[in-house]
């Protein structure tokens, strides 16, 4: 059996995400593909900012999920299962 380490996974899922991220971002223009570029994004929109008096500190953080990065994710996990 095969040690498989959780770590390789989540990595293999986060490039799944990015990678079906990117394809969904590049198809948005072509008319049969562009339905891989369908997502909602949510987080904090404006930063955040705490000013400290020496030290300012902005927080922000977004993210958009669509249906190019969700089926990334499913194809690392495919991928994963099968190595």
């Amino acid at each position: 059996m095969k040690n498989k380490n959780a770590w390789i996974m989540l990595i293999i899922m986060l490039c799944g995400i990015v990678l079906g991220g990117f394809i969904a971002y590049l198809t948005q223009g072509v008319g049969f593909l562009s339905w891989l570029n369908y997502g909602q994004t949510f987080g904090l929109t404006d930063p955040l900012t705490l000013d400290l008096g020496i030290l300012v500190l902005t927080f922000g953080l977004t993210i958009r999920i669509t249906i190019g990065s969700i089926l990334g994710m499913v194809l690392g996990i495919i991928i994963f299962k099968v190595l």
